[in-house]
């Protein structure tokens, strides 16, 4: 699940954050010690063995449905970045749990450059589950690659949490949970900070800050909008939804 950075609408904001939260603002750099923070809420929330699932993704800061379609758009090193997210309404037993289809499809400068689809539930105290992902990379139409795909139940993959039911500042917590393939974390920062993006100003608002431990604890700037979703991913701000 990956995605592509924030404009200069909305720079001053995060960064006025990381400031009074003290941390490091590098999208595209680790922190100063190059790790990431250790998690606070433990992914046993979304284990399959124990925790009851629903494909009825209802958590406010990330709701998945049918009616699904987030489009985002910015520019990264002089290419023009597109991100589309969509439910298609297809399903996937992953782990023995019945998951459901995210696909995101990803455009640089017009050129599809990804599909991913991810396999998304939620666990019954509202906790949306990352059961993993399959990955086709293209270039020029053709597919060349599947790097990053990985599905919990295989390899020593475990479910990990895109978002808490009850998120908190503070809260750190495995979103991947693939060793040596993809082991993404989440932090939340900051609630209430307001956004001016393409499809509109909104300020109930959840930052987040994702930190990649694969890669020198590269860090990217996530915002979501209560009843929407994603609005900020880095350079890339929603523009319709």
């Amino acid at each position: 699940m990956k995605h592509h950075g924030y404009l200069l609408t909305t720079a001053l904001t995060i960064f006025f954050i990381f400031s009074f939260l003290g941390c490091n603002t590098g999208g595209g750099g680790g922190g100063d010690d190059e790790t990431c923070p250790e998690p606070t809420l433990d992914i046993a929330a979304c284990d399959p063995d124990t925790v009851m699932f629903s494909t009825n993704i209802d958590n406010e800061f990330f709701p998945l449905n049918m009616l699904t379609e987030l489009v985002l758009e910015g520019e990264d090193d002089g290419e023009t970045i597109r991100v589309e997210i969509t439910v298609p309404g297809d399903t996937e037993v992953v782990a023995g749990v019945e998951t459901l289809v995210m696909v995101e499809t990803e455009y640089e400068d017009g050129e599809l450059v990804e599909i991913s689809y991810n396999f998304i539930a939620q666990a019954a105290d509202g906790t949306v589950c990352y059961f993993g992902e399959d990955v086709d990379d293209y270039e020029n139409g053709i597919v060349v690659s599947n790097e990053g795909a990985w599905r919990a139940g295989e390899n020593g993959a475990l479910p990990g949490i895109l978002m808490p039911g009850n998120p908190q500042v503070g809260d750190v917590f495995y979103q991947e949970s693939a060793p040596g393939v993809a082991e993404d974390m989440g932090s939340i920062i900051a609630f209430g900070e307001p956004i001016a993006v393409p499809a509109g100003d909104f300020d109930d608002t959840l930052t987040a800050k994702d930190c990649n431990p694969l890669e020198d604890a590269e860090t990217d700037v996530k915002v979501y909008v209560r009843g929407i979703g994603l609005a900020i991913d880095e350079e890339a701000e929603l523009i319709s939804y």
